[in-house]
């Protein structure tokens, strides 16, 4: 069994929210003055340009509980939510955005609802959400609806920021890219629990939005990994294996007719027939080679991805599984050499 040393870990990224910390950490002691809850603030500073990182110092010599983690450059906020995630010491850990939009008044009420529910990470939903509606709220909308759509995970609002795990959760999560847009159908691969909860979402008081319409093919593209991942990472030859072998099957299928058909003119009109009709230039046979050639590729490439993925799993003695409740044993202890 782990152990935590605090309750409550709460993760910010911060990128250029000077005009928003003081404010925010205010709220945030709060929400929580009342609380008997030990908990720490990690704001991750994702390589600001303004004096957001001076600010949380001065927030840090104000109140220990307050964390730094500054980053060289920016990197995004997936590796925000990362960094903080890998330094968070609480048995709970929330998530927020740093522009004052989240309400840190809520975080009690996610509190309450994770241990009520017995579930294992509870979504903010921002049910009356202060955004624009073309730039922000039209995009959400459509993006909720697409990944529900494919992945099966079914959120009123899977854009909040705002949610609560259990830090057994965050561990398990291996996020990159712009992955922490996705955070709900990786907590539902890997088989935690996830319930919604109403949550207050304010306008933006200050500094300026980061997000806009230009990040939509990337969420797109991000969304393509996901389902492979979800569906095939362990197994890859599934998914490749087809795609070759009906590449293959297509372009022999070409070939074959082609053949054919020349074998037939040569039966009927001789070998002056047989000579006449040529396929070697056709386009449709060059077609047919390059599908039985993309099929052979799409199958070794299949191949080299079950050794390499057999390798990741054999050699780091990781299992194809997680386990929720183990009851009547122990975990193993693990094997020690003799010296």
């Amino acid at each position: 069994m782990q152990y935590y040393d605090l309750d409550l870990s709460i993760v910010i990224p911060v990128y250029n929210e000077e005009e928003s910390l003081n404010s925010l950490h205010t709220e945030i002691t709060a929400a929580l003055k009342d609380s008997n809850f030990d908990y720490e603030v990690i704001y991750v500073d994702d390589g600001s340009k303004d004096r957001s990182v001076e600010i949380i110092r001065e927030l840090h010599a104000e109140d220990p509980r307050v964390v730094l983690v500054s980053f060289r450059r920016n990197y995004g906020q997936t590796a925000g939510f990362a960094a903080g995630f890998d330094h968070a010491a609480g048995r709970v850990v929330i998530t927020l955005d740093a522009d004052g939009q989240n309400d840190p008044a809520d975080i009690p009420i996610m509190m309450q609802k994770l241990e009520e529910s017995n579930a294992d990470v509870v979504n903010g939903w921002r049910i009356n959400r202060q955004d624009g509606f073309l730039l922000r709220k039209l995009p959400s909308k459509i993006a909720n609806w697409t990944i529900a759509s494919f992945s099966g995970v079914k959120l009123h609002d899977r854009g909040c920021s705002m949610r609560a795990f259990k830090n057994e959760v965050v561990s398990e999560l291996r996020l990159y890219g712009e992955m922490h847009r996705f955070i709900p159908e990786l907590v539902n691969n890997a088989g935690f629990s996830m319930v919604e909860v109403p949550v207050n979402h304010r306008p933006r008081m200050a500094g300026e939005s980061k997000y806009g319409i230009s990040r939509t093919f990337r969420v797109l593209l991000d969304l393509v990994t996901v389902l492979f991942l979800r569906s095939y990472a362990d197994r890859p030859m599934h998914f490749l294996g087809w795609i070759g072998f009906l590449s293959g099957i297509g372009g022999f299928s070409i070939v074959s007719i082609l053949a054919l058909r020349k074998i037939y003119f040569g039966l009927v009109d001789g070998l002056e027939g047989f000579q006449a009709y040529s396929i070697g230039s056709r386009p449709t046979f060059l077609l047919g080679i390059l599908a039985i050639i993309l099929g052979v590729q799409f199958l070794v490439t299949g191949i080299v991805a079950e050794l390499v993925v057999r390798t990741y799993y054999e050699s780091q003695n990781k299992t194809v599984y997680k386990i929720r409740h183990l009851v009547g044993k122990e975990p193993a202890e693990p094997e020690t050499e003799l010296s």
